[in-house]
């Protein structure tokens, strides 16, 4: 029902971002399955662009938050003001009450501001004094960090990364890409409208839709599997890999693995999930759940490098024992 108005989205956005679609796509499902993202790639690379356009081609309320190391949580969620003149404080609300935010560089500000955007994320809701808010519906966190200037960063605890839905890697564009992005941005009268395409009341039918696709029991059985490999890799023949995995992901990879899979195929026109739908999101959902250990950043392995050797290696028709 909404297939055109979601191609419709991707055409607008491309009226300003070029060679992102990608990114693009998995930010749409974060939206459409209500899962939170984290964007990882080197400066330029067009992420605050991409996710300013999209608030747009949504129309939803949106808000840019650049977090930095003197940030407090007050200028993040809000806080109580006194009045003068009525002699009572009154709760003065932050930036967090939007549809859309965008934290640029979230790794930038210390814990006490990140605990304050995790309380968000996970219970979409804010407390300011004695007061609990609840956060306007649909509320996505989509944030950025640069994996290369890491001085004076406070890495993301590891229960936070954990409630990112997906952590998505990006790549330089591609010479064609870099080509068109050069003469467009060269161009001072480059216009960067685009026109409003999906209201809230169409993300609240798309994810009324991907919640009826249809997924098979083996392939729920595959997404355990999946699983469950990072967690016992000895027993799924990754005996090299088992040495680098200090911890395997949590139960939120499951489920946000078959939400994810499921959004695929919807996006794809389908109301049934195929293996290669799990396959295609698996390395976006598990990358930034799995801990390493010393051995593997000395021996330069990274998540993704795990995560293609798990599908190459856990068959899909394994059969399960549930316990």
């Amino acid at each position: 029902m909404y297939q055109d108005k979601i191609q419709a989205v991707t055409e607008e956005v491309r009226k300003v971002v070029v060679g992102q679609d990608k990114m693009v796509n998995r930010l749409l499902i974060g939206l459409f399955t209500n899962g939170h993202i984290l964007l990882e790639g080197v400066p330029g690379l067009a992420k605050t662009l991409t996710v300013n356009t999209l608030a747009k081609v949504l129309h939803l309320d949106f808000n840019r938050i650049q977090f930095t190391p003197d940030l407090l949580p007050a200028d993040l969620i809000g806080t109580m003001i006194y009045n003068q003149q009525n002699g009572d404080f009154e709760v003065k609300k932050g930036p967090i009450f939007s549809n859309l935010i965008l934290a640029d560089e979230v790794n930038r500000s210390p814990a006490k501001v990140q605990s304050a955007l995790l309380e968000a994320m996970q219970e979409k809701q804010v407390t300011i004094g004695e007061t609990t808010f609840q956060l306007d519906r649909p509320f996505l966190v989509l944030a950025t960090q640069n994996p290369v200037d890491q001085e004076g960063t406070y890495p993301l605890p590891e229960a936070q990364v954990d409630r990112f839905m997906m952590k998505v890697h990006i790549d330089y564009p591609s010479k064609a890409d870099e080509m068109e992005v050069m003469r467009r941005m060269a161009n001072m009268s480059f216009s960067s409208e685009v026109n409003a395409v999906l209201s809230k009341e169409d993300i609240f039918g798309i994810r009324d839709e991907i919640n009826g696709i249809k997924i098979a029991e083996p392939l729920e059985q595959y997404i355990i599997e999946l699983v469950f490999a990072t967690r016992f890799p000895d027993q799924y023949g990754l005996k090299n890999e088992a040495k680098y995995i200090q911890f395997g992901v949590s139960p939120r990879a499951s489920i946000n693995l078959n939400l994810a899979s499921k959004a695929v195929a919807y996006m794809d026109g389908r109301d049934y999930v195929l293996p290669e739908d799990i396959k295609e999101i698996a390395e976006d959902v598990l990358n930034h759940r799995i801990i390493l250990n010393y051995e593997a950043e000395a021996d330069g392995i990274d998540t993704r490098d795990l995560v293609k050797i798990l599908l190459e290696k856990v068959p899909i028709n394994k059969s399960v024992t549930l316990k």
